[in-house]
């Protein structure tokens, strides 16, 4: 008869049957996860010598966002350029002043009998894609001086900035230029909700490869899904007149109206146009909407799809992926700028 103790034992060759299955399982899965690291550091590899090659637009905006920016202490600020920055970035060389702006030096106090102007924006003003002196603030600031009104036009544009950040801006830090005049440049995505920002982690802020495949998954994803194209999207932002986001910009730009008037300086509202295709435009009721907000406010409007609307639309691309707008583009925008600015002086 077979004891309590007895059936209790395992056989010693049904144990080491266990720990050799054991083990086989402990080192099958230290290969895979051996293999996936191989894996993961070859695609890195791959896409940091490879794709990589300075013009890819996911990755020149998160170099960007990584080498240039950083974190605001005011939350509807939400990030800015760091001061004194640089970088090579979609082709042109990025650096930014001591204030954090992609400009030359310019101190806050006023240089007597010298007009000053100061453009609010995105990454369309700042001039993505575009050398510092093609930027329409530049070529503006030039064409003064080519009719001999010497003009400082100072570029406060970020990429990825909102109309609500870039009027809080302005009402904390840019109003200390003691501008003459001052532009909002407007575009289709600046009704978008100020978003929560926080720092990068490790992986973040070194992962090329989860950038670029991160970018490649939001395309096949409004490829193939039902998520909403981009120009849905801009669309869908303004509601017809009647969507919060465009309602909190419209605010943030009666809040910069007053401000302008109660401290005699003039306002231009410029609305920027999306260049996927000028000739048969979208975004004509998002313009519409805009320049409703600007006569409401008693203030100067132009629309400078006007400028560009007779030229083929790849023409004015940075790049056929990336519809910034090029140094030709920017060119026709400061023309058409520098008239009305004129006209408002």
């Amino acid at each position: 008869m077979t004891t309590a103790g007895e059936a209790g034992t395992i056989p010693a060759d049904v144990e080491k049957n266990q720990r050799s299955s054991h083990k086989e399982w402990i080192f099958g899965a230290l290969t895979a996860l051996l293999c996936l690291v191989i894996v993961i550091v070859v695609v890195e590899l791959f896409v940091r010598l490879f794709v990589d090659d300075g013009m890819q637009f996911d990755l020149e905006m998160w170099k960007y966002a990584r080498d240039v920016k950083m974190l605001a202490a005011d939350p509807l600020i939400g990030h800015q350029h760091a001061p004194n920055r640089s970088a090579h970035l979609m082709g042109v060389d990025v650096a930014t002043n001591s204030h954090g702006l992609r400009d030359y030096e310019y101190r806050y106090e006023r240089t007597s009998g010298v007009p000053r102007i100061l453009m609010l924006g995105d990454s369309l003003t700042e001039g993505w894609g575009v050398a510092l002196d093609d930027t329409f603030s530049k070529r503006i600031e030039r064409l003064f001086a080519r009719d001999g009104i010497k003009t400082e036009v100072i570029n406060t544009g970020v990429g990825n900035w909102n109309t609500i950040n870039e009027v809080e801006y302005f009402l904390s830090e840019g109003y200390k230029y003691q501008p003459d005049i001052v532009v909002l440049n407007f575009f289709v995505n600046d009704a978008e909700p100020v978003p929560a920002h926080v720092a990068p982690g490790f992986v973040a802020r070194h992962c090329y490869s989860c950038t670029l495949l991160a970018g490649r998954f939001d395309t096949l994803l409004r490829e193939f899904s039902r998520r909403k194209d981009w120009s849905d999207y801009y669309l869908g932002l303004f509601g017809h007149g009647s969507a919060q986001g465009w309602l909190d910009a419209k605010a943030y730009m009666q809040k910069l109206a007053a401000h302008c008037k109660s401290h005699g300086i003039k306002l231009l509202v410029a609305s920027l146009p999306e260049l996927h295709d000028v000739q048969h435009y979208r975004f004509q009721e998002i313009t519409d909407l805009v320049k409703q907000a600007a006569v409401e406010d008693d203030v100067a409007f132009i629309d400078l799809l006007d400028s560009v609307k007779d030229q083929d639309s790849s023409k004015l691309w940075v790049t056929p992926p990336d519809p910034h707008p090029n140094a030709f583009a920017h060119k026709l925008f400061a023309d058409a700028l520098y008239e009305k600015l004129r006209a408002l002086q």
